[in-house]
């Protein structure tokens, strides 16, 4: 049995008998694993408070070869999400990117998205609450990018054809990204001209953020949520993504 040093951030954390946890770690050199973590329910155990959800922290890993349990031998905290469950608004977007991870990254290195993943939190964390929204959609239509689920804009996901660079764009979050005018009859969303824009911006990370209003806000939350559904969730609960989308402690 091998025991591993890796960045890692707690995923989930689950009660596992009455000393112990077993906890899903996103991991820098691992990809997403599942270890116990032996005695981290004792009043003293060498754990402390340090697996809380969205922990970041040095995990030492004893790797079982073919097994998917592992054992959690250490966890070296580095960074405590304190801001983040300070405010409800970051710690829904932070637990929608963290159920991200947890569903659909690999059970095999990927440091990409796991250095993604870290950033983002870091940006939700500082973010300036104007601009949280966006920078909260960035992060996942980032995440899911990596992922290698990239929603095409350029380019007709059917024919391939090229779209129009300007102007309304229909859309069809079931078949990946923009549809032509020959094929947009049976598109599922339109996204008028700001809508479009707004979108690319939110693709491109070098790209100014858009200023997103309530209700612009809440169409783009809709639209990943779709996009999401049709091609990572297959049919998966999300309710971490479903809470965020929704925003219910806000009034309309």
């Amino acid at each position: 049995m091998a025991v591993l040093s890796t960045p890692a951030i707690v995923l989930s954390a689950v009660r596992f008998s009455e000393t112990s946890k077993v906890v899903r770690l996103a991991t820098r050199d691992l990809g997403v694993q599942a270890a116990i973590a032996k005695g981290a329910l004792r009043p003293k155990s060498r754990f402390g408070a340090a697996l809380q959800l969205l922990s970041e922290g040095q995990a030492q890993l004893a790797v079982k070869e073919h097994r998917e349990l592992h054992v959690l031998c250490a966890f070296d905290l580095v960074r405590l999400p304190v801001a983040l469950t300070a405010d409800l608004d970051r710690y829904a977007v932070a637990s929608a990117l963290g159920e991200i991870m947890l569903r659909f990254a690999p059970a095999d290195p990927h440091p990409r998205s796991f250095d993604l993943f870290r950033d983002a939190l870091a940006r939700i964390e500082t973010a300036d609450p104007c601009r949280l929204p966006a920078t909260g959609l960035r992060a996942l239509w980032h995440l899911v990018s990596v992922l290698g689920f990239a929603p095409s804009l350029d380019a007709c996901v059917r024919d391939g054809r090229p779209v129009p660079p300007e102007g309304e764009l229909a859309f069809s979050a079931a078949e990946g990204g923009a549809v032509c005018p020959a094929c947009a009859a049976h598109a599922s969303t339109r996204l008028p001209e700001r809508a479009r824009a707004d979108l690319a911006a939110l693709l491109d990370p070098s790209a100014e953020l858009p200023a997103l209003d309530p209700r612009h806000g809440a169409a783009h939350r809709r639209l990943l949520a779709r996009y999401v559904r049709y091609h990572l969730a297959e049919g998966a609960e999300l309710p971490a993504l479903d809470f965020w989308t929704r925003r219910p402690w806000v009034r309309p």
